[in-house]
C-alpha cells in the first residue's frame, strides 16, 4: 500500500510516498480503507523534529493526524463495528507511528474512531476531524462558554477558527472574528456578527470579551487583558512564547489562559458528528491535493492566509 512517511526531520520535502505493506488489524483494532486526511499543525510541527519525545527519532515517521474512511476489517474482541461502516478519527497524537493517517490503510483500536457524519464526503469529513473536535473542546469543555456571552475568535479564517465561528454560535455565542478582511463575508455567513481586519485591528481597540479563542498563539498577554470579569481564554496556537504565557497567567491575575493538545475520543467526535448533521457545522475545504502532493499540502499550510483546510484526497 501507499503510505506518506517522513524520512528525516525538517522542510516538506522530508515527506515521501513509499509501499509498504498493508497492516492487520489485532484485538480491539479496525483496518481502515482511507479516503481522505488533512494536514494539521501537530503534522508540521512533527515533520520539522518538534515533537521528537512524542514521534521518536527512527524513521520512517508515519505522516498524517486525521482521516476519514471506510471499515476493512475487524480485529477480535470488535463488536460495534464491521466492513464497510463509514468512519472517521485520528492517531493517538502521543504516541509514535510508523503509518498514519496519510495513507491507503491504517489500523486504530475502536477508541479512536467514531461513525462519520451522513450527508458529508470523505474530503469534508476529514477537515472536521482535528478543528471540529478542538473547538468544541475548547469552547464546551476549557472555558465553558453559555448562551449569551461574547466571544471573540483570533485567527477565525483556518481550520479551527472556522468550526470555532460556527460552534460558538451554535452555543448562543456572539461572535466577533479576527481574520483577513477579504474572508469577512464567509465568516458573517458562518455566524460572526462582527468581523475585524486583524491587519488594521490592534487589541486594545477591541473587547471587552467573555471568552476568547485564540489560534494564532503570539500577543496572548495584550488579548489576555481584552477580558471582561470572570472572563476565559483559551489557546490552541502553541509556541514558546504562548506556553510561558500561558504559564504565567496561572500565577499573575484572575484571568488564566487556558491550553490543551486535542485528543477526542468518540465521545467528542460522536458529538461534533451531530452539529453536522444539525446543520450547526459546516466544512470549509480551501484544496484538495493528491497524497502525492502532500509536500506541496504542508507548504500551502505553512504559508497560510487561505479560509479553511487543506486536505488530501487519499482513496476514492
Amino acid at each position: 500500500m501507499k503510505a506518506a512517511q517522513i524520512m528525516h526531520f525538517g522542510a516538506p520535502e522530508a515527506l515521501r510516498i513509499t509501499d509498504t505493506d498493508r497492516p492487520t488489524p489485532g484485538p480491539g483494532e479496525v483496518l481502515v480503507r482511507v479516503q481522505a486526511s488533512s494536514i494539521n499543525g501537530h503534522d508540521v510541527v512533527v515533520r520539522g523534529g518538534g515533537l521528537k519525545m512524542v514521534s521518536g527519532r527512527k524513521f520512517p515517521i508515519g505522516a498524517g493526524l486525521d482521516f476519514a474512511g471506510v471499515v476493512v476489517e475487524t480485529g477480535p474482541g470488535v463488536a460495534d463495528y464491521r466492513a464497510e461502516d463509514r468512519v472517521w478519527g485520528m492517531v493517538h497524537p502521543r504516541q509514535k507511528h510508523a503509518v498514519a493517517g496519510a495513507a491507503e490503510y491504517v489500523v486504530v483500536t475502536t477508541d479512536r474512531i467514531g461513525p462519520a457524519p451522513v450527508g458529508i464526503s470523505a474530503t469534508e469529513a476529514a477537515s472536521l476531524v482535528v478543528t471540529g473536535s478542538t473547538a468544541l473542546i475548547a469552547l464546551r469543555d476549557s472555558v465553558g462558554l453559555a448562551a449569551g456571552e461574547r466571544v471573540l475568535v483570533r485567527g477565525a479564517a483556518g481550520g479551527v477558527g472556522t468550526s470555532a465561528v460556527q460552534l460558538a454560535r451554535a452555543m448562543g455565542g456572539r461572535v466577533t472574528a479576527l481574520a483577513r478582511d477579504r474572508h469577512a463575508e464567509v465568516l458573517r455567513e458562518l455566524g460572526a456578527e462582527e468581523v475585524l481586519d486583524y491587519g488594521n485591528t490592534a487589541s486594545e481597540q477591541i473587547g471587552p470579551f467573555d471568552v476568547i479563542l485564540d489560534t494564532v498563539g503570539t500577543e496572548l498577554n495584550c488579548y489576555r487583558s481584552r477580558l471582561a470579569k470572570g472572563g476565559r481564554m483559551v489557546t490552541v496556537g502553541l509556541s514558546a512564547a504562548a506556553i510561558a504565557a500561558v504559564a504565567a497567567s496561572t500565577i499573575h491575575g484572575s484571568r488564566r489562559i487556558r491550553t490543551f493538545s486535542a485528543n477526542p475520543g468518540p465521545g467528542v467526535l460522536n458529538a461534533v458528528a451531530d452539529y453536522v448533521t444539525s446543520g450547526a457545522l459546516r466544512p470549509m475545504v480551501h484544496h484538495v491535493y493528491p497524497l502525492t502532493d502532500i509536500a506541496a499540502a504542508h507548504e500551502a499550510f505553512e504559508r497560510g492566509g487561505v479560509l479553511g483546510k487543506h486536505v488530501l484526497a487519499i482513496a476514492g
